[in-house]
């Protein structure tokens, strides 16, 4: 009988496809292994095996598996069993799931290759001068890449001179799989054998006599032990203070040799000394307490005030599952939160840390996913929401920090996953313990902790008894009223900051935008200037001096008169981050100031070096976005001032009033983390405001009870289950026409828990028309039913002529 192999191919298709294996590949295939298989005309792609079995397709006539791209399998049968839930439950292909789990590194895919015909006359043949030197080309090597041709005819777009001379018969085009993985390299060098003896080194270095340079390199790497071991190149121009021009000649001369070896990129960690974390009275009363709801094999919620010591009880679960020689998960929101994480965990487990995150390349997630594959016992694996793909073996415990942060949710592309619930899903599957730690936990976890889902554990004081932060309320209407504002900052602001510097603490400045203004706007006509691609104004940065779109990235430099009526009356509205450093700096000349946002960290390592600078003492005032709030461990910050709280109220979401209450009481949470009390100051219109109050007292309890009166009033999560459909294209009429009938459908097929199509607050991104329905799901309605429906009436959608263009994007628990 022929074998058959089911594939996941990385396109975003519902359905796996089957090939059939060549009968030299029988042995060799098994289950999670990368395969290289033909897909459409002639390209080649990067697939799983998801099943072997011995039944022939009938519907079409399987193609062969190309080639089997490794030894063992590359994905695990718990990561396959994962990937299913995944695509099940967030409404997307195996396929999207994959291309989102894997490094690119492991998706290898087809590169088109130009080679001449082995048989050509080009007798009477006309040829133009890009064939002509198409042709000359070819005769010199064998095959082409786009790439190469592109070069040679000093031209961008090839594609159409590819094609003639395709169907002249002139050239062939052939597909090749392309190795994205590039090993790293090291260069190392060695003495040549000659040398030695020091009876020849001592030669040597006579004859060197008139090369001093040369000299002190040779002196340098017999230091080094170069004469019986590799010296890495680096290290040998770091001692001898040389250059590479030098190493260069004296391999020329034969004097020294020349080796590369393969190094891993990931960075090693050193060996494990930092001691078992002592716990105080409250903390171990907590730790017996995640224990407890770990043995009744429940979820533990830990809420536990900002610096209340959660992060020791993490190390202290930690340490005890590697003691097992078991996995943990510790997922973070932020990759910024992971630079001071991954320190305290590599004193403590040294080498056993591993890290994983956006900002690593492609090549070092690889490594990092085969170092799981061969050696993964007895890893804590610390990172971003994609942590979560990675291959484990023998999960044990899964630790989300800052579980409430709406950073674990993935918007675009699918899968439009919450890493949160997928952790608990994952640990739910390895039957792992699952702790979810927050000072201002998600409505949704701790509405599950009350409910007696999650085992619930509270700690309500700071680390040694520190009194929590004061915070105070300061009404911008009335300060502006009395003149008693400096830019944007109140007389009330610029006195605590003054006392705070003298006393050489540091201090955080809250401002949730970045750029220098939100708004350039002429006085005289009004005219502010528009993306073309998006309805949303450009914000101005100063520092670039250009006007930058945050939706798609437009940019463009600033202009000195208006765009519509042409006078010079252009002013700036609304305030950003930028603006705020510029103004510290002249308010606080002799300060160091530096500001943490998107633009800032853009770096691979812009992170840590900025929060290093910060723990050092190098800055005194740190502005910045949302990044500062989020679980951040400053000893020496004593203020915090929040420059706008009301545009965290007033945004349009039914969420905002619980992630205004999360993040102001976080990023409150920075200030007096040692015996000095901190000290709050939030800006606000509306000091009066239920959750700036609740905030100021840190009341969280009120602030869930009041949320869920409005939750369960209009019928939003946790009480209800959400399902947004949006629906995209360029032209708006034809996105007016596929809403309607797309949320007539649904009203027909589930009667109730239907609202709109609307246009969101901004309804057109990167010229693409968006148009949102959302369905609401009772706790009476059966979640999977309703999925069904909804891919039911997708597919007679995308079977209508007219609406095959549109994009249908399927968000389920939109948060």
């Amino acid at each position: 009988m022929a074998l058959f192999a089911d594939v996941i191919l990385p396109l975003p298709l519902r359905r796996l496809f089957t090939y059939r294996v060549e009968d030299d590949q029988i042995g060799s295939i098994e289950k999670g292994q990368r395969v290289a298989v033909p897909f459409g005309k002639s390209k080649l792609y990067t697939a799983i095996v998801y099943a072997l079995h011995e039944v022939e397709p009938q519907a079409y006539e399987a193609k062969p598996v190309y080639t089997i791209l490794d030894k063992t399998a590359s994905v695990t049968e718990d990561q396959i069993k994962f990937w299913n839930w995944l695509s099940s439950y967030y409404m997307c292909s195996l396929g999207e799931v994959m291309r989102a789990a894997m490094p690119s590194g492991l998706l290898l895919s087809s590169e088109s290759i130009i080679v001449k015909p082995e048989y050509l006359d080009l007798s009477d043949r006309d040829l133009t001068d890009n064939e002509f030197l198409l042709l000359e080309a070819l005769t010199y090597q064998s095959q082409l890449s786009i790439n190469e041709i592109s070069d040679i005819l000093n031209r961008k777009h090839v594609l159409p001179i590819i094609h003639s001379m395709v169907n002249k018969g002139l050239i062939e085009l052939h597909e090749q799989l392309q190795e994205r993985y590039k090993p790293k390299m090291v260069r190392y060098v060695q003495l040549h054998p000659t040398y030695r003896f020091e009876e020849h080194l001592q030669e040597l270095l006579d004859i060197l006599n008139r090369a001093p340079k040369q000299r002190a390199v040779v002196l340098s790497l017999f230091q080094l032990n170069g004469a019986k071991e590799l010296v890495k190149v680096k290290s040998l121009l770091e001692v001898s203070n040389s250059s590479s021009t030098i190493v260069k000649s004296l391999i020329d001369k034969q004097i020294v040799e020349e080796f590369f070896l393969e190094s891993s990129r990931i960075k090693e960690g050193e060996m494990a000394h930092g001691e078992s974390p002592q716990l105080n009275a409250e903390q171990q009363q907590a730790f017996e307490s995640v224990e407890e709801g770990f043995e009744d094999g429940k979820i533990v919620l830990l809420h536990g005030v900002t610096s209340s010591g959660k992060t020791e009880l993490y190390i202290k679960a930690i340490e005890q599952t590697l003691q097992q020689q078991k996995q943990a998960l510790y997922l973070v929101p932020e990759i910024a939160l992971t630079t001071q994480l991954v320190k305290r965990l590599e004193q403590r487990f040294g080498d056993q840390v591993l890290v994983f995150h956006s900002k690593y390349s492609s090549n070092e997630r690889l490594e990092v996913w085969q170092k799981l594959l061969e050696e993964g016992k007895g890893k804590v694996v610390i990172g971003a929401r994609s942590s979560v793909f990675l291959p484990y073996e023998n999960l044990d415990l899964v630790i989300i920090d800052e579980e409430h942060e709406v950073s674990y949710k993935q918007f675009d592309p699918a899968p439009r996953y919450h890493a949160r619930d997928a952790a608990i899903v994952l640990g739910r599957q390895f039957n792992s313990k699952v702790l979810l730690g927050s000072a201002t936990p998600s409505m949704e976890s701790y509405f599950n902790a009350t409910n007696g889902k999650y085992h619930l554990v509270e700690m309500t004081k700071r680390f040694n008894n520190v009194l929590m932060p004061d915070i105070e309320l300061v009404d911008l209407a009335d300060k502006y009223k009395r003149k008693r504002m400096t830019g944007h900052f109140s007389d009330r602001l610029i006195e605590e900051m003054t006392e705070t510097l003298d006393q050489n603490f540091q201090i955080i400045l809250f401002q949730n935008r970045r750029g220098f203004s939100p708004i350039l706007e002429c006085l005289t006509c009004g005219h502010s200037p528009q993306c073309p691609n998006c309805d949303v104004s450009l914000t101005y940065h100063q520092y670039k001096n250009q006007l930058r779109c945050h939706y798609c990235g437009f940019n463009k430099p600033k202009m000195s008169n208006c765009e519509a009526c042409g006078n010079a009356s252009l002013d700036t509205k609304g305030f950003g981050t930028q603006q705020v450093e510029a103004e510290v700096k002249e308010l606080f000349p002799k300060a160091k100031v530096a500001r943490m946002d998107l633009d800032t960290t853009r770096g691979k390592y812009s992170f840590e070096k900025l929060i290093e600078r910060f723990e050092d003492k190098e800055i005194d005032i740190l502005v910045g976005t949302q990044m500062v709030t989020k679980g951040l461990d400053f000893r020496d910050v004593k203020l915090v001032g929040v420059l706008n709280a009301d545009n965290l109220l007033n945004f349009p979401d039914f969420r905002a009033h619980e992630r205004c209450y999360q993040l102001l009481s976080q990023v409150s949470g920075r200030s007096g983390r040692t015996d000095e009390r901190g000290k709050v100051i939030i800006q606000t219109y509306n000091p009066y405001h239920n959750i700036l109050q609740q905030v100021s007292v840190n009341d969280y309890s009120s602030m869930f009870k009041e949320q869920m009166n409005d939750r369960h009033q209009f019928h939003y999560p946790p009480i209800y289950r959400t399902i947004k459909i949006s629906l995209r294209h360029r032209n708006a009429d034809l996105v007016n026409m596929a809403s309607e009938w797309f949320a007539k459908s649904l009203r027909n097929a589930l009667k109730a828990g239907v609202l709109g199509p609307e246009f969101p607050p901004i309804s057109r991104i990167r010229n693409q028309y968006h148009k949102n329905i959302m369905v609401k799901i009772a706790p009476d309605r059966s979640l999977l039913k309703t999925k069904e429906a909804i891919l039911k009436i997708e597919n007679s959608f995308l079977s209508i002529k007219d609406f095959r263009a549109v994009r249908v994007v399927i968000n389920v628990d939109s948060y």
